[in-house]
């Protein structure tokens, strides 16, 4: 029997992605878009467009009434509103609901400060202030499982690689790469020694094609299959595009450049993980592990 998608941010990275895997795969794919000029595009696909806004929950209770199986990527790790909403409408359906959550929540404000300690999905979370929301968003869905829905959480950590759908680029490496540019010089945060994991795109996309036909219901996993410190991402930067050596600047400065958020849990802080439960658990087997060959 045909299983059918609704999935939020299919004109995203790795919402387009995740949706072109489950077309090659013979799922049956419809996407919210919020403008009309992406019908087209999302159609050409091969997937269903849908025009409409995630705060519509009218609309989302239409169109997950129709699915079989709803993915949640649309800019969702701190959109609560959304998250409730789904929760709601999806209780005691026994359907599967995958929600896409984000790394920084292993961050500790380091300002590229060294910490070598790798988490597993059982060690509990002890977020700062700044992330709590987030933390709290993700134990909410994973409780959901009580309610009768299949709710599985992801957290994906470093995304590169050229994206399968619509979007090609990630965000965090294309950022750096642009500010490195204008500066001439690959760029890293105080010391740079904080590590990032990391993951390709595409072992990421055939992580939630995996999750949405194996994972259990209150799953947690994290995605990634290398990592490195940032210091040694700008090294690599100023090398593949012929900028001066690499060289540090303060936080200040990249809070200037990135925000606060940006600045210091998404380039300065450390977020390294591990991923052998999904391995284990799903039989995942990611192919890429260097993200330095792909900047």
């Amino acid at each position: 029997m045909e299983k059918t998608v609704f999935i939020t941010g299919i004109t995203g990275y790795i919402g387009g992605s995740v949706a072109k895997l489950l077309l090659d795969k013979a799922y049956k794919v419809t996407g919210l878009v919020r403008n009309e000029s992406a019908l087209q595009a999302v159609n050409n696909l091969g997937a269903k467009a849908v025009l409409g806004s995630i705060q519509d929950e009218e609309l989302l209770k239409d169109l997950c009434s129709k699915a079989d199986i709803i993915i949640h990527t649309a800019d969702s790790a701190d959109d609560a509103f959304a998250v409730a909403s789904f929760l709601k409408i999806l209780e005691n359906s026994g359907k599967t609901f995958i929600f896409t959550s984000g790394s920084a929540i292993f961050g500790n404000r380091e300002n590229g400060e060294l910490s070598e300690f790798c988490f597993t999905e059982d060690i509990p979370l002890e977020p700062r202030l700044e992330m709590v929301s987030r933390v709290y968003i993700n134990n909410s869905i994973l409780k959901a499982a009580k309610n009768n829905i299949k709710s599985i959480v992801i957290v994906p950590t470093m995304v590169y690689g050229e994206g399968l759908g619509l979007k090609k680029e990630s965000i965090q490496i294309p950022a750096l790469i642009n500010f490195s540019k204008s500066k001439n010089a690959g760029i890293y945060i105080e010391k740079g020694e904080n590590i990032w994991s990391n993951v390709h795109i595409r072992d990421l996309a055939e992580f939630y094609v995996l999750a949405v036909e194996k994972a259990k219901a209150g799953s947690l996993f994290y995605a990634e299959n290398g990592n490195s410190n940032m210091k040694n991402i700008a090294n690599t930067i100023s090398e593949k595009y012929h900028l001066n050596p690499a060289k540090s600047i303060r936080i200040a400065e990249a809070v200037d450049q990135f925000g606060q958020a940006g600045a210091y849990f998404g380039f300065a802080s450390n977020s390294y993980c591990n991923a052998d439960k999904a391995k284990t658990e799903l039989g995942w087997e990611p192919q890429h592990n260097d993200i330095h060959e792909f900047i």
